[in-house]
């Protein structure tokens, strides 16, 4: 079982912790919508959820409760995509959520976890070096020495507390997850039953329990899943944002979120600054400009909507801090810059040619064209 901290009682420097940590869980953040959603949610629940699939995906995309409070859009995107990945986990199936860097796959997981289960934080990060006892279980050495196999020596994986209490275990990266500690998830999502051979024993896993992985798709063949595990998954692709009012729209719900989150000064609205900084990354994306007469080289990144999310917050903090609390086209550049110019030989040279030929001579760009140029 997890062990959590009472927030409503536990204090730092006289400040209440929930009050201090710098990024709150889904299901405390959003408490207030759960409760509400919960309320007047009368349609059916699978066994194990707090919410019904409808109401997940309410949850998920915005709308409103039974009574009217409004429910803020975790996700932009095809409604249809999302409640495919919610009637997966109605289901024996495991969710993969597969995209390119950026697309909100760790988002939409923390989310699904917080909306089914009330907790988002039985989570393994995959890694190369992730081990298999992250997945099925380990050892307190001190206790198994000093009494030998058994229960209380045994400490749980993330996997096994979900199964014990039918709640929702995350898996970010799974395919950087070495193969062989990937395959320890088959028998767990095909029989819903952990051996523990130690003790003689074994947990079966609870109603309500279910996995949900993330995979990069830029990271295939790095280790492949096997036919075995994958097809225990369904697999939903999300998408990058299909339009620039959509990834506009995007980038301002999340940097206002993380304005918030961050204690940053208030600024005006920064519409403009950032469409521009959308529309860099969609033209260098996509290797076009917007209104498709000039071919551009892509440089070597992803360019991610979370990427221009997070160059945004960044010059909002140089506004606040350092400017005239207004987000301008120089508070913006630098960040764009090193976004773009991961490799400082084929990236820079990428992004001179788009200064040169597009942003040079692009009506109301003169301000960022200079900014850019002193940021090489």
């Amino acid at each position: 079982m997890t062990s959590t901290v009472d927030v409503t009682a536990a204090h730092v420097d006289g400040a209440p912790v929930a009050e201090t940590v710098q990024r709150r869980h889904a299901e405390d953040e959003f408490a207030a919508e759960l409760a509400v959603l919960a309320a007047g949610d009368d349609r059916p629940r699978p066994p194990g959820w707090r919410l019904s699939p409808a109401a997940v995906v309410t949850y998920l995309l915005g709308g409103e409760a039974a009574d009217g409070t409004a429910i803020t859009p975790k996700y932009v995107g095809p409604r249809r995509l999302m409640e495919v990945a919610v009637a997966t986990l109605a289901t024996d199936r495991a969710l993969l959520l597969l995209g390119v860097p950026g697309t909100a796959k760790t988002w939409v997981s923390e989310h699904l976890a917080a909306a089914i289960s009330g907790d988002s934080t039985l989570l393994v990060q995959g890694t190369a070096g992730t081990p298999e006892e992250a997945i099925r279980y380990g050892w307190n050495y001190a206790r198994l020495l000093a009494e030998g196999p058994s229960r209380g020596a045994l400490v749980p994986s993330p996997v096994l507390r979900a199964m014990a209490d039918g709640r929702i275990a995350r898996i970010e990266e799974l395919t950087r997850v070495p193969s062989d500690v990937q395959d320890s998830l088959i028998t767990i999502l095909s029989e819903k039953t952990l051996p523990i051979p130690e003790l003689g024993q074994e947990v079966q896993a609870r109603k309500g329990f279910n996995v949900i992985a993330t995979a990069n798709d830029r990271d295939r063949g790095v280790n492949e899943l096997s036919s075995a595990l994958r097809r225990r998954f369904n697999t939903v692709v999300l998408p990058v944002p299909a339009g620039v009012e959509e990834e506009v729209d995007i980038v301002a719900r999340r940097v206002a979120a993380l304005g918030r989150a961050l204690e940053l000064p208030e600024l005006p609205p920064a519409a403009d600054e950032i469409r521009r900084v959308v529309t860099v990354f969609r033209e260098l994306r996509n290797g076009v400009t917007a209104d498709g007469r000039t071919k551009l080289k892509s440089p070597s990144g992803t360019l991610s909507t979370a990427e221009a999310i997070s160059v945004v917050t960044n010059g909002m903090a140089l506004a606040a801090h350092f400017g005239d609390g207004v987000l301008r086209a120089g508070d913006v550049a630098a960040g764009i810059v090193g976004a773009v110019v991961k490799d400082p030989v084929s990236d820079q040279v990428v992004w001179q040619e788009y200064l040169e030929t597009v942003v040079r001579e692009r009506e109301g760009w003169r301000d960022f064209y200079r900014a850019a140029r002193r940021g090489e």
